[in-house]
């Protein structure tokens, strides 16, 4: 007989301790007024980081992250930037440079979607989606990159020169109909982030990716926003509850912070078991 799925109830997520392991670093985190973008900004602000909070629209949204992150104690800034533009990218770091004096992590989150059956893609949103989700973070890390290569290692800052964490995707490696540009931009960033890391981990430069599943944020509210639709999504989830912001934002810090020192060039997947192929769990 075939088994029915127990679908759990969503859980309180557990609040730790705050620890400043990343007192006094400086980072910038793109796309950063809203979802996990906004998730991964707060976490490394309890975590006593100064934080800019990139942006491209909706400045209140923006204004209103740098409001939540200077409670904990540290400096915010909101920067608009759109990431796909060389001179607004290179203009975003030379003011993160003017109010914070230097960078040591960079986030790369900014993204979208644009989908379309693939014989009906339109030129204009296969380009825009590669523009932002893989240029951006071509143009934002190499950037960084000559900071931390400029500056090298400050020993009482971090052992590291400088850190980034790009924010991939599960689909970067489980492939998605109707969404082909988008899961092509995700393989795109997977081969960025561990080229990237092979070529500068001589300098001290760490550089990961952080490849979310299915996370509770505006994006993708349709999918968890009823029972059914709920229901449905966990038939993906084998851990059995959606995924939440501060998921992200956690693994973000501890991957940022000296603890996690001798990972490089490595993809986390935190998805709640959706690359495990759920669908062969009773033998396909």
């Amino acid at each position: 007989m075939e088994q029915t799925k127990e679908i759990l109830p969503d859980v309180v997520m557990p609040q730790p301790d705050t620890i400043k392991i990343l007192a006094g670093q400086k980072a910038l985190v793109t796309g950063a007024n809203s979802g996990i973008g906004e998730g991964i900004a707060i976490e490394l602000a309890k975590a006593g980081c100064d934080v800019a909070v990139n942006y491209v629209t909706n400045p209140d949204e923006a204004n209103a992250v740098v409001s939540k992150i200077i409670k904990y104690g540290v400096k915010a800034v909101a920067i608009k930037a759109d990431v796909s533009q060389e001179n607004e990218v290179i203009a975003m770091f030379e003011e993160m440079y003017k109010q914070f004096g230097t960078i040591d992590i960079l986030i790369n989150n900014a993204g979208l979607q644009q989908d379309s059956p693939f014989d009906q893609m339109q030129i204009d949103k296969w380009n825009k989606v590669l523009n932002v989700n893989l240029t951006g973070q071509f143009l934002c890390a190499r950037e960084a990159i000559k900071e931390f290569k400029k500056r090298g290692v400050k020993k009482e800052i971090s052992c590291a020169a400088g850190k980034i964490i790009h924010i991939s995707s599960v689909h970067e490696v489980i492939p998605w109909a109707g969404h082909v540009n988008y899961a092509s931009s995700k393989g795109g960033i997977m081969m960025l982030m561990k080229s990237i890391a092979q070529e500068v981990a001589p300098y001290r430069i760490r550089v990961n990716s952080i490849c979310p599943g299915a996370i509770r944020t505006p994006i993708n509210k349709s999918a968890w926003d009823t029972p059914e639709s709920y229901n449905k999504l966990m038939e993906l989830v084998p851990y059995g509850r959606i995924g939440e912001v501060e998921d992200i934002g956690r693994a973000a810090v501890w991957l940022a912070s000296d603890h996690a020192d001798y990972i490089t060039g490595t993809s986390i997947f935190i998805d709640g078991g959706m690359t495990l192929y759920p669908g062969f769990a009773t033998g396909g």
